[in-house]
């Protein structure tokens, strides 16, 4: 292997593993949906692709007919109004034309919606719970781990390791993630505490309601590691701005070593799985001198 090709496939590494790590969040003037992370989410984003194009040429119809209307029938151009009361043919082209084309919107709106209640089986429950104004998570197994995340306040940053607003946003980083392994089926269970609250992953295509006394259950395979972040989705008060979601997608290794560890020391086993992450983002650094 030459120089060149070493060069390039440690850059092509590290960069990967930037983008692993930084994943997916909202940035500034964003106009367009997050990457999707999840199959789920690629069908919803074809799906929106998919809609606009009946969607906007039957707004420009609409537009042109209205404009047609208001030049062609104003007063000064007919001083005499129409007296038409029906028309057979355009009842049936407005009639026909709306039901077709309802038609092409509902077959593949009605797969999508089977797909996202239609999970493969799934490996690992997780259940969420939101709190006036922060989530509670609980992995439910043999033996069950549970732990809060809060919003990473400003002054906690260096004590957590998270100084990298890049990685880290402000207003969407928390103390503890949700750690999931790659390429696994995971159950989610969204339930509340006190008032009504929203699970929402814009690049899983997750967004799910948490309903005091009831659980509501989705689920999400995500394609990719990464951090990502999302935020309740429904207004529960003086502080919803300030629930924020985080979810950290690793190898199924990683997350075997971290779930281990975080058993007897969540804030531990994240900042291990941390400094692995990061360790592994220099290692390539490394390679590519």
């Amino acid at each position: 292997m030459t120089g060149s090709a070493v060069v390039f496939g440690a850059m092509s590494g590290l960069l990967a593993s930037v983008a692993g790590a930084l994943a997916d969040k909202p940035v500034d003037w964003q106009l367009s949906w997050q990457d999707p992370a999840t199959k789920i989410a690629d069908q919803i984003h074809w799906f929106e692709q998919y809609s606009l194009l009946f969607i906007i040429p039957v707004t420009v119809l609409v537009m042109v007919l209205l404009l047609w209307c208001i030049v062609r029938f104003r007063k000064s151009a007919n001083p005499v109004a129409s007296k038409t009361s029906h028309n057979t043919t355009i009842e049936v082209i407005w009639t026909l034309g709306p039901v077709i084309i309802l038609l092409f919107l509902a077959i593949p709106s009605f797969q999508l919606l089977t797909a996202q209640y239609s999970p493969d089986d799934p490996k690992i429950t997780v259940k969420a719970t939101g709190y006036q104004w922060y989530w509670g998570y609980e992995y439910q197994t043999d033996d069950p781990l549970s732990f809060d995340a809060l919003l990473l306040k400003d002054e906690d940053r260096a004590s957590a390791g998270k100084e990298d607003l890049a990685a880290y946003p402000r207003l969407l980083a928390v103390d503890n993630e949700v750690v999931v392994p790659v390429d696994t089926t995971v159950r989610l269970l969204v339930t509340a505490a006190d008032v009504i609250h929203s699970w929402a992953m814009p690049a899983f295509g997750v967004k799910m309601d948490g309903i005091p006394g009831r659980n509501n259950e989705t689920w999400f395979k995500a394609a990719r590691e990464g951090l990502y972040y999302g935020q309740c989705s429904e207004l529960c008060g003086k502080d919803h701005a300030f629930m924020p979601i985080a979810v950290r997608v690793v190898s199924q290794e990683r997350y075997d070593a971290w779930f281990a560890a975080a058993k007897s020391d969540v804030s531990g086993a994240n900042k291990a799985l941390m400094a692995a992450i990061e360790n592994d983002s220099k290692t390539v650094t490394v390679a590519g001198n």
